[in-house]
């Protein structure tokens, strides 16, 4: 019986090397052993303990979801100081309202943070801790005492701190592990499960099913910050995840990206078909999410019906979580094998639920909340222990519960008939034309009456027909009568749980309440951009204006536009190209972009083939026995400062480019180790049209085109590397081919030279290294550039030398920009440096 949350550290140990956590940090992915875990979290506390930070003292946690953050949780918890967890997003001035109500004594956060006067210890720097990695004895910790304080706001309240202590974590914790022994046995025959966790560790349902629920099996967690969906599918198939664990609004983001493979007839097809019938038909689904994955886990905000049931007749399982922060997230939840349409599952084992007169779900146990913080727990629940949820709900005969709503959202009409806006917009997101919607009250002659927010899934939805259909379904008090147009591709949302803020929603329509039926104009809501393009250019949105361009106005260079890029995709959820982008956008093109939420992205290869089996096999054989001797026939090059290549396992080289034979040379000077492992970026535009041929072309050029890609993958490892837009994804293989044991060769020029001189390098070059974090060795090729101009392609031995430098290691520190910049001139250094003379032909 586990009386403390500190018990789990001893699971961790028990499990050992076993893989705990895999996080996207950048380019690469980071594993840490549940070992691991356990050994920084002791290293932590004695860090804490030469800080002074012990019982009840409070440490502000600000970061993205990661190992390190895991650590420094349990950490806390041995010192027994409280965690104080803001999300990443947090804006500046709630987390200093935060400080002043908590007075933390350490700030966690690898972002310097100014308007926090409190000392700085960076998420990162925990690994590198030189304290002891043994257990750490624990100060005396009680069921009672509190282990975090959670700030939350919901989508309208003032921010307050939640206190919650090991008991009432554990609460809710102990009955899902008591029924998870049930059918441990058969878990042993898919082990590990493999969570991705798109929710951030700042919720507590977040820390329930990326910390705790998984420990308990020995599960794998799985972190990623985007919520695009392509990069979501993506992952789970290549990571082959079996549970995703989200909110609802990215499942029907999901869902919008899948449908072009399922037809709304099969769908309602598959209503009473056996379930393995679903799955063949469905099998095109299956196969972009890969075959292990077999479940969705949501929480935060109300699963629409429509997509759950989309979800489920496709064959996937979606369980829902239902809870507040004060009831530590969990109050239901529905059973994997037991689950009820529509129903958000039946109460957690200990809890008692009950509705009240009015239909409010109240609930009582261990696992409610002592109270709000404010220098001390202030009690949140009613003289019989109740803490009343401010939502509706219903109890079905089976016993499991039904969400209505919240109450504060329920409209009630002049005739005192209560309308719960769940209800029609359930309605209404059923209709094929709308791909969202949202009701708010409004104020008319006859009392409030409900208007509906509507969002079409394209410009010519008949939203009139749509609102009809759905009134059809409703009782007659029910029926919408006034509705508008959102003209943007999303409504605001909350951070983490993506709940619609309806108080934003009435804001922006209350000057329009005397026009309903009609479409709103640009100018009634503010652009939706602002805040994303705010954020990343430092300028307050009241300073923002439609004709403002990214370079010249907002000064954004190339990384910032694509920093801008996939901020808006993930506020958004939302694929756009990076060509959409360039530096003549304007504010007001992006606002056009986000409200069309789509652009056509341009199509680049990335053989990932060329790095499996058996490719990695018979490429170095080919490699050795045919195309060596033949460059070192051509030209044996003279090599310099080989010996300073380091034994590192991966390395990005980067040189200047000269000719279209620059890489084969290189690979001739490399020691013959480092040619069996590297991947050679090459024009992506010149790949893409070998790899796709135009059609305007006759059958023997498409034919050699396709010869001369396939050869150049696999024997020489190319991948696309694009000049004008798509080197997002460029740089998402390189970091997947350092993951796999390659190192990688650029040329950061992006072209080869006209005069013979280095060109200027591209400032893209510097985001890679930041974001590969190994070692980058420049290399200088001299002698090629007057053979180039005679057309000669037979030379004597030494004619051209190949000179590596050495290798340079960049700390966190380093913006791109001044990477780009120092990689230039440690390149133009070995151009004018001739001392060297440790050399020799190959």
């Amino acid at each position: 019986m586990r009386e403390t949350l500190l018990n789990f550290l001893d699971d961790c140990r028990a499990h050992g090397n076993q893989t705990a956590v895999v996080h996207w940090r950048g380019l690469r992915t980071v594993r840490w052993s549940y070992a691991r875990l356990a050994s920084c979290a002791f290293q932590f506390a004695r860090e804490l303990e030469k800080r002074n930070i012990g019982g009840g003292d409070r440490v502000l946690f600000w970061g993205e979801n990661s190992p390190e953050l895991i650590a420094a949780f349990y950490g806390c918890m041995l010192r027994g100081a409280v965690a104080v967890p803001l999300d990443l997003k947090s804006a500046p001035d709630f987390a200093a309202r935060v400080q002043q109500q908590v007075s933390a004594k350490l700030l966690l956060a690898d972002e310097s943070q100014p308007q926090l006067d409190v000392p700085r210890l960076a998420f990162s720097s925990l690994a590198d801790l030189k304290h002891s990695d043994q257990p750490y004895t624990a100060n005396t910790i009680k069921p009672t005492d509190l282990v975090q304080i959670v700030f939350t706001s919901g989508t309208t309240a003032e921010p307050k701190g939640v206190c919650l202590t090991h008991r009432n974590l554990l609460a809710n914790i102990t009955p899902v592990e008591n029924e998870f022994r049930k059918y441990a046995r058969w878990e042993k025959l898919v082990h590990p499960l493999r969570f991705l966790c798109l929710l951030p560790l700042s919720h507590v349902f977040g820390q329930l099913m990326g910390i705790f629920i998984p420990q308990l099996i020995g599960a794998q967690v799985y972190f990623r910050e985007s919520y695009k969906p392509s990069e979501i599918i993506a992952a789970v198939k290549k990571e082959r995840i079996n549970v995703v664990v989200t909110v609802p609004r990215v499942l029907e983001t999901l869902r919008e990206k899948v449908k072009t493979d399922v037809s709304d007839k099969q769908v309602r097809a598959a209503e009473r078909r056996h379930f393995l019938r679903n799955w063949w038909t469905f099998r095109k689904v299956h196969r972009q999410f890969g075959w292990r994955f077999w479940a969705f886990i949501t929480g935060g905000a109300t699963l629409e019906s429509d997509t759950e049931t989309f979800w489920r007749r496709l064959g996937y399982a979606v369980i829902q979580g239902y809870g507040m922060t004060e009831t530590a997230s969990l109050t239901s939840l529905s059973h994997p094998f037991r689950m009820q349409q529509g129903s958000i599952g039946k109460p957690v084992a200990g809890q008692e639920v009950k509705l009240s007169n009015n239909g409010e779900i109240l609930v009582r146990g261990e696992n409610v909340s002592p109270g709000y913080w404010n220098g001390g727990a202030q009690t949140i629940t009613d003289q019989q222990g109740w803490i009343h949820t401010g939502d509706i709900g219903e109890f079905g005969p089976d016993g499991n519960i039904y969400f209505r709503g919240r109450s504060k959202d329920t409209i009630v009409t002049a005739a005192g008939l209560k309308i719960y806006p769940a209800d029609l917009e359930a309605a209404l997101d059923r209709q094929p034309e709308i791909k969202a919607s949202t009701v708010i009250p409004l104020d008319g002659p006859k009392g409030t009456e409900a208007l509906a927010v509507l969002i079409p899934r394209d410009d010519r939805a008949d939203l009139s027909a749509a609102v009809q259909r759905a009134n059809d379904s409703l009782a007659e008090f029910q029926r919408i009568r006034h509705w508008v147009l959102w003209p943007r591709s999303d409504f605001p949302r909350t951070i983490g749980t993506r709940k619609v803020i309806k108080s934003q929603v009435a804001a922006a329509m209350k000057t329009m309440a005397d026009q309903p039926s009609k479409a709103t104009t640009n100018e009634a809501v503010a652009p939706l951009s602002l805040p994303v393009i705010s954020r990343i250019t430092h300028v307050q949105p009241s300073a923002l204006n439609a004709s403002a361009n990214l370079s010249d106005d907002l000064k954004l260079d190339s990384l910032g536009r694509v920093e801008l890029l996939s901020a808006l995709e993930d506020q958004y959820q939302i694929e756009l190209d990076e060509a959409a982008i360039t530096e003549a956008t304007t504010i007001g093109d992006i606002e056009q972009i986000v409200s069309r939420g789509k652009s056509e992205a341009v199509v680049y290869p990335y053989p990932r083939w060329a790095m499996r089996f058996p490719m990695t096999w018979i490429r170095p054989i080919v490699y050795h026995l045919f195309l060596l001797p033949l460059t070192l026939i051509m030209c044996r090059v003279r090599v310099i400062g080989a010996e300073r290549i380091p034994r590192a396992d991966n390395v990005l080289f980067i040189s200047n480019h000269v000719t279209d034979v620059d890489a084969a040379l290189i690979l001739s000077a490399l020691p013959w180790r480092w040619r069996l492992r590297l991947a050679i970026a090459m024009s992506g535009e010149y790949l893409r049209d070998w790899r796709y041929p135009p059609a305007t072309l006759g059958w023997f050029a498409r034919v050699k085109a396709k010869v001369a890609y396939a050869l150049g993958a696999a024997l020489f490892n190319v991948f696309s590397l694009p000049r004008q837009s798509g080197f997002r994804q460029s740089f998402t293989y390189a970091g997947e081919a350092v993951d796999r044991g390659f190192s990688i060769l650029i040329f950061p020029e992006g072209a080869e030279t006209k005069d013979g001189q280095i060109q200027p390098f591209k400032a893209g070059i510097g985001l890679l290294a930041s974001e590969l974090n190994v070692p980058v060795i420049p290399i200088m090729l001299r002698g090629l550039f007057g053979l180039k101009q005679r057309r000669q392609f037979f030379v004597r031995p030494g004619t051209v030398s190949v000179t590596f430098g050495t290798p340079i290691q960049f700390s966190r520190n380093h913006t791109p920009t001044e990477i780009t910049r120092e990689l230039e001139v440690k390149v133009n250094i070995l151009a004018t440096d001739n001392t060297d003379n440790t050399d020799k032909n190959r």
